[in-house]
């Protein structure tokens, strides 16, 4: 059901998608030749005013036991964590400012205030998620082993509970991250052995534990006879920065019409089709300058995608450049509203609870999943494309397609007949019934 051939489901010449490498490849040439002075002085700025929010909060949390300053400093230290771990830390351990060569802020020094080594994160993030993206039995960010986000993934009993398990995540997403690389339900599967194991096992709990530590112990001993309200507001702290860094990542990821592909797509792909895997996989959301920022500049997941180690206070001017050559080339440009991005994903999260056999939508043809049997499965759909330009400079491909595919899922009537055995999709033998 996932997508096995991207040139043709994309519905562009060969010439059309080497001239998109080729934009792209030049728009990350233009930004590397005019980074300097003001983006330095951007991520260091940045630096010094998230290092004095903590100590603001820290200090303020020395009181926590009157309620108002409990509140204050563990808002403030909520605020410091998120921009730590999001437009600092994740950005720098992309090697993003590398070409600083500044070895205080290096990918190969940086390590962020988070359970889960920057090594490992470099690993299982940097390497196989900006790689692999959403390739499915490859990438292990499609649904992070737990959640089902794609029917191309076999539903089992415990997807049943994946609502209570999508909450728990949330509310654990840095602990989730922290043992994430070392990949334990492999070794228990005897996928993989203990000595291959260990290391990054290891490597995680004195990570994991030196956090504890940090957070729990020391800081909240410095409060003296407030020590339990300090741990209270610790954890505080970190469960609204696990729940916001949950929120940011799914939006970017998993709201409908995100694209997953097979390994037989990766098989032949080459670089140009790497943009466009990326630019298909990924989704945008919309906000101001403080949303911006506190997401890491997320909110641009498909330029971040694209280019992974450009700094990430340039992605906001290179998107409207990325946009205008997905409407240029009649690609779709997934973005919408943060609540509306958000609300996509855990309608996903919730219908996909239930086996392929009770959902309604065609499986070539669903908010959550599509595949290149999609357009041929639909021939009054594909008549009315072509693939590239027509001689006239038109195009009606892809993203025209989308929309018509759009309107021939069921409505949700239909959809609750599905439930009952009877098939509630078009397809050109079978029409739905009245």
């Amino acid at each position: 059901m996932a997508i096995d051939n991207i040139r043709a489901y994309s519905h562009l010449t060969d010439e059309d998608i080497a001239e998109i490498g080729r934009r792209l490849d030049a728009i990350k040439a233009e930004i590397e030749a005019d980074l300097g002075e003001d983006d330095v002085r951007y991520i260091k700025g940045l630096i010094r005013f998230q290092r004095s929010l903590e100590i603001a909060g820290r200090a303020t949390l020395l009181f926590s036991h009157k309620k108002p300053l409990w509140w204050a400093g563990s808002g403030m230290l909520a605020v410091s964590k998120i921009l730590e771990n999001m437009e600092i830390g994740h950005n720098v351990i992309h090697g993003q400012w590398d070409w600083m060569n500044d070895p205080e802020i290096h990918s190969t020094t940086w390590e962020w205030d988070m359970t889960c080594p920057s090594s490992q994160w470099m690993h299982s993030h940097n390497y196989v998620h900006h790689k692999y993206t959403n390739i499915i039995g490859m990438d292990n960010d499609v649904g992070y082993g737990i959640l089902r986000v794609t029917r191309d993934r076999r539903w089992t009993p415990q997807h049943a509970f994946q609502p209570l398990t999508n909450v728990v995540l949330a509310s654990l997403f840095q602990w989730a991250i922290a043992f994430y690389d070392v990949e334990l339900g492999r070794y228990f599967a005897g996928k993989q052995g203990w000595d291959e194991t260990k290391v990054r096992f290891w490597e995680a709990v004195h990570k994991s534990k030196r956090q504890v530590i940090k957070d729990y112990v020391l800081f909240p001993a410095l409060s003296g006879p407030n020590y339990v309200h300090t741990v209270t507001a610790n954890a505080f702290a970190n469960w609204i920065r696990s729940v916001w860094a949950y929120l940011v990542i799914f939006c970017g990821h998993f709201p409908d019409e995100t694209e997953t592909f097979t390994k037989e797509q990766y098989a032949t792909e080459d670089h140009n089709e790497w943009y466009l895997r990326q630019m298909l996989g990924s989704a945008n959301f919309k906000g101001g300058k403080l949303l911006t920022i506190l997401s890491g500049n997320l909110n641009y997941q498909i330029e971040h995608h694209l280019f992974p180690d450009m700094p990430s206070n340039r992605l906001a001017d290179v998107g409207k450049r990325v946009e205008d050559i997905a409407r240029e080339f009649e690609l779709p440009y997934n973005t919408d509203s943060f609540p509306m991005q958000l609300i996509k994903v855990q309608k996903t999260l919730l219908k996909l609870t239930l086996p392929n056999k009770y959902l309604a939508a065609d499986p070539d043809n669903a908010p959550e999943v599509r595949s290149n049997a999609a357009f041929t499965k639909y021939p009054e759909v594909e008549e009315k494309l072509h693939v590239g330009a027509a001689a006239d400079g038109v195009r009606k491909g892809l993203r025209t397609g989308l929309r018509m595919l759009e309107k021939l899922r069921p409505t949700v009537v239909e959809g609750i007949r599905g439930l009952t055995g009877r098939s509630p999709y078009h397809t050109p033998v079978e029409k739905t019934r009245s």
